[in-house]
């Protein structure tokens, strides 16, 4: 919208500088000479060219100022994003780090159960046997 603006404030200059021209041109005196009021013309005209060209510099200096606020917003809003990266990338590597750890720990567990688990077939093996021999025995001692 504000170069919108800016365009149309260029072309009225542009049309404003070709009057300028015409009543440069124009001579309606006496012998062909200009008049005052020819050059009074040729001044106001000179004068609406000026206030154009200071509304073309105001509206440029908003357009340069908005450029400037949106590269400041920018800015901002990359610092903002590293920060949250940079927090996102400490949670993953905690979350890793303890997902090691708790991995280490299980495989420690898993271990120790197959150790137990070893144990207890083996106390097993051995009260079956231990119960199979007394029963053998048993049966030896009412056979005599």
């Amino acid at each position: 919208m504000q170069r919108q603006r800016v365009n149309e404030l260029l072309q009225q200059r542009s049309a404003r500088f070709g009057q300028f021209d015409e009543s440069l041109k124009k001579r309606t005196g006496i012998f062909g000479l200009k008049t005052k009021k020819d050059m009074q013309s040729s001044i106001d005209i000179l004068k609406q060219i000026v206030m154009t060209d200071n509304n073309i510099f105001r509206e440029t200096k908003m357009l340069l100022d908005y450029k400037d606020f949106e590269k400041s917003q920018i800015a901002e809003q990359a610092n903002e994003f590293d920060g949250r990266i940079n927090g996102y990338i400490k949670t993953i590597s905690k979350l890793q780090r303890e997902q090691e750890r708790l991995t280490a720990e299980v495989d420690a567990l898993e271990k120790s159960t197959r150790f137990y688990e070893g144990m207890l077939v083996l106390l097993g093996l051995s009260i079956v046997g231990a119960g199979i021999f007394l029963i053998l025995r048993r049966q030896k001692l009412t056979k005599a």
